[in-house]
């Protein structure tokens, strides 16, 4: 298993993203959650497999062409995750 970390820069907000990405992680074997940052970025914390960690993360990357500018990928963490669910 693998985790990532990541915080998604560009229009990020007010486009569905974590409504997608959760429904996107409801079609792979993930687990983590999504959630907005106050200065208009998206934080995503996933683990799964690294191959459908690819796949899901590449579905995210092509569903938000054009949304996405920039990502920074950041030390995970290790708080244990079940599931995957969008906080506020």
């Amino acid at each position: 298993m693998m985790r990532r970390r990541l915080i998604y820069h560009g229009r990020v907000q007010g486009v569905g993203f974590r409504y997608t990405v959760r429904s996107i992680a409801r079609r792979h074997a993930v687990i983590g959650w999504v959630k907005n940052l106050p200065e208009g970025t998206v934080e995503l914390v996933v683990e799964a497999e690294a191959a459908e960690m690819a796949g899901f993360l590449a579905d995210v990357a092509a569903r938000f062409e054009g949304h996405i500018d920039s990502t920074d990928d950041l030390s995970p963490g290790d708080e244990p995750l079940s599931g995957f669910s969008i906080r506020h």
